[in-house]
């Protein structure tokens, strides 16, 4: 088992950045693949960027490429989401995920266990 508590959203002005955290309990963090995806009101939850865990290779959705990065910091059980460039299509109510599993994946459903969620909301 393992409990992921998102912090760091807010509202920003389009162009801005923010900085979303999330912090794990567990002493396996460090084994887990971990994900950001996010959803939009009326809108099925969409992956955002992944980390996993052997090489810490990273993958992003094309809509964030170039402009969010996605890092773990294994010693402090904590995995975030650097947002540049925002947009005000995203705003969405975002959320981390942990895969136990290590699929490599980008579906949300192989992921399993979730965060509350952080909302963000750019203002254009």
């Amino acid at each position: 088992q393992v409990q992921l508590v998102e912090s760091g959203g807010g509202l920003v002005q389009a162009g801005g950045s923010l900085r979303l955290s999330c912090a794990a309990s567990g002493r396996t963090f460090s084994s887990y693949d971990m994900g950001w995806f996010r959803q939009a009101p009326g809108k099925e939850r969409e992956f955002v960027a992944a980390i996993f865990w052997y090489g810490g290779k990273t993958y992003y959705a094309d809509s964030v490429k170039g402009r969010f990065t996605i890092s773990r910091d294994n010693a402090k059980n904590t995995v975030y989401l650097q947002m540049n460039s925002l947009k005000p299509e995203d705003t969405a109510v975002y959320y981390c995920a942990a895969d136990q599993d290590r699929y490599g994946s980008t579906w949300y459903k192989d992921y399993d266990y979730w965060g509350q969620g952080t909302q963000v909301i750019v203002s254009s």
